[in-house]
């Protein structure tokens, strides 16, 4: 394997492990990204010029470790001094040249997610923390300016270092609140590559691999994490559809009319024992719950037909959970597809007079335009594609819907 390819297949499996290990001893994570990035350009340097060390990843991190070394020399006005980072690097390295190097990416991802840090800015900050990611990508992921983008992961960095921001796992009794936060913000990432199905935006692209990467780190370092568990099977149920939601010439493909010899089985059966292992904990809870629901959708794979019933049930639950109007919406959708077109229909006018903000949600008008399509109600289904067509930014899905209206 070349220098460059290796140093990129350390970048991606070490990257955040490095990070997170230079990081606990500073509690600077802008220095620790600094010096790790000056360690890469040296291994491309001198790996291809003198072979590459046994040890990629202790090479990499002594590299770092001067470079923080030297810059908290230089700096008169340190928080820690020069000798008390040298003891703390010293007692890591001891560890890596016994090749039991310890994993520290859970205590990065709750310093990321802690609750000084604002809340738009968790997912982002964990990209760059965790995976590496660029401000500039970042922030073509999430819409945002360049400039402004690295402005606040800067601030947020800063926020970290002066409030003393600790990268330990805390203890349990601060896990509810603060894992619900990584949860969160590993879901965001996933969701933001979801939204580019035909992985055209480059910006976007690999974000939900990257996210399962990320959700997998969380399975294995919080294994009594039933919600870590239930978020990680749910992208999983959901990634294995990815090839199936669009067809060959990129037209959307809604769920019910997908080909399932499309679906990715092998990332179904891990989720199924994914989701088994979190409902053995005995903690049910909302990524559980989303999880079980594309399960029962999974389940047409083999039965022939989604478990109607289940995901009905399912989506109650949820929206008593969560109080959330789409997880009723949805709800209404899987009643129409169980009981027939009327129910659906009079479960979804449930839904928006109990939720008016639903009125402003494009699902909403696709599925009272389909509802009505079914029922005969032409000019009320024209109104209905009209404004969901107004309401979305995908081309393949207005294509779509555009085609179900022109059909009436």
């Amino acid at each position: 394997m070349s220098a460059s390819r290796l140093a990129e297949r350390v970048a991606r499996e070490s990257y955040g492990r490095l990070l997170a290990l230079l990081a606990a001893r500073t509690r600077d994570v802008a220095a620790a990204e600094d010096a790790l990035a000056e360690a890469f350009a040296a291994a491309l340097t001198a790996w291809p010029r003198a072979g590459a060390p046994d040890n990629p990843e202790a090479w990499l991190f002594a590299a770092a470790k001067r470079k923080l070394i030297d810059a908290a020399r230089r700096a008169q006005t340190a928080v820690q001094s020069e000798a008390e980072i040298v003891r703390g690097m010293e007692e890591i390295e001891e560890e890596m040249a016994a090749r039991d190097i310890p994993d520290r990416r859970l205590g990065l991802m709750f310093a990321c997610a802690h609750p000084g840090i604002e809340e738009s800015l968790r997912t982002p900050l964990m990209l760059q923390a965790v995976l590496g990611f660029s401000a500039e990508r970042i922030a073509a992921a999430f819409l945002v300016e360049p400039k402004a983008m690295g402005q606040r992961l800067v601030r947020a960095k800063k926020k970290i270092k002066e409030a003393g921001v600790g990268f330990d796992v805390p203890g349990p009794e601060a896990w509810p609140a603060r894992m619900s936060a990584v949860l969160d913000a590993v879901y965001a990432a996933f969701a933001s590559g979801w939204s580019d199905p035909m992985g055209g935006d480059p910006e976007r692209s690999g974000l939900t691999e990257e996210a399962i990467w990320l959700g997998r780190v969380l399975a294995s370092q919080a294994p009594q994490s039933a919600e870590g568990l239930g978020l990680l099977a749910l992208m999983l149920h959901l990634d294995a559809r990815r090839p199936a939601r669009r067809d060959a010439d990129g037209r959307f493909v809604p769920l019910d009319q997908q080909d399932v010899a499309l679906w990715r089985r092998e990332l179904i059966e891990e989720a199924e024992e994914t989701l088994r292992r979190a409902s053995q904990l005995g903690e049910p809870g909302r990524y559980q719950l989303e999880a079980a629901i594309q399960s029962a959708h999974a389940s047409r794979a083999w039965r022939g037909s989604p478990d109607w019933d289940a995901i009905v049930l399912l989506y109650q639950a949820l929206t008593e959970l969560t109080g959330s109007p789409v997880a009723l919406l949805n709800a209404a959708a899987a009643i129409a597809q169980r009981g027939g077109a009327e129910d659906g229909y009079e479960a979804a006018e449930a839904a928006s007079a109990r939720f008016p903000v639903l009125r402003d949600y494009q699902p909403y008008w696709a599925l009272l335009a389909d509802l009505c399509a079914k029922l005969g109600r032409k000019e009320a289904a024209r109104v209905a594609y009209d404004e969901a067509m107004a309401r979305e930014q995908d081309g393949a899905v207005v294509a779509f819907l555009k085609a179900r209206r022109d059909a009436l």
